[in-house]
């Protein structure tokens, strides 16, 4: 319930602020303050906002996804890995349409609304979050803020890394860090319910053959019991 609200007033936020920037190319007031205070930072810190916009990009986030996606399958969590895939994949995604559709632009004609860097490092931050709250058993008081917060900091460090490197105006980063909090919660559904579905197809099919039996008698194979141990383990959420 949580995540549909979030999902609802980021995609508000999403839908007014590319209505209000769209074709533009000029920063605004908030803009403007913003990047004046941080643009063109020097030694050490743009070397940090270099790093930080490599994660972003195609290299970066594959090796990023390839990361995280290994590790979910070395704790045998497989639709843990299809939802980080999935996830990183409708962000992207969905701030590649949005921008020509806002049509908003920075530097001449490169279209900047929203972030698809912050976009994608948020939602890796918020999808590794999610997935260590229900690995860690936390509750919802402490998983909800867990959460947050792990979106919140990436959101907020690669916000900063693009507007210092003169990347993107800070609405855009706003933009793209609710994109991110706007596509999760429908992917975990769209994961969960998707997966849910295929277990209980798999387990309907062991009890059909344990209904019919062997001409034998020997009905209760320990190849059924296995398969309804596997058909159990598929169903933890990726919540």
């Amino acid at each position: 319930m949580w995540l549909g609200l979030t999902a609802s007033l980021a995609a508000l936020v999403v839908v007014v602020s590319g209505a209000a920037y769209a074709d533009d190319s000029e920063p605004g007031t908030t803009d403007a303050r913003i990047w004046a205070a941080v643009d063109g930072v020097g030694p050490p810190w743009r070397h940090v906002a270099l790093v930080t916009d490599f994660l972003g990009e195609p290299v970066g986030a594959v090796l990023l996804v390839a990361a995280v996606v290994t590790g979910c399958l070395l704790l045998r969590h497989p639709r843990a890995a299809v939802f980080v895939v999935t996830g990183a994949g409708l962000t992207v995604g969905t701030t590649t349409l949005l921008k020509p559709v806002v049509g908003r632009t920075i530097h001449g004609d490169n279209l900047s609304y929203p972030s698809g860097h912050t976009a994608f490092l948020t939602a890796m931050a918020l999808m590794v979050s999610l997935l260590a709250t229900g690995r860690l058993g936390l509750g919802r008081a402490a998983g909800v803020p867990f959460v947050f917060a792990a979106g919140l900091v990436a959101g907020a460090v690669m916000g900063w890394a693009q507007v210092a490197l003169g990347s993107h105006y800070a609405t855009d980063t706003l933009g793209g860090w609710c994109t991110a909090l706007a596509v999760l919660p429908v992917t975990v559904w769209l994961v969960d319910r998707t997966a849910d579905r295929l277990v209980d197809r798999r387990a309907d099919r062991s009890a059909d053959r344990r209904a019919e039996g062997p001409a034998d008698g020997t009905a209760d194979r320990p190849a059924d019991r296995r398969a309804d141990r596997r058909a159990g383990a598929g169903r933890q959420e990726c919540r």
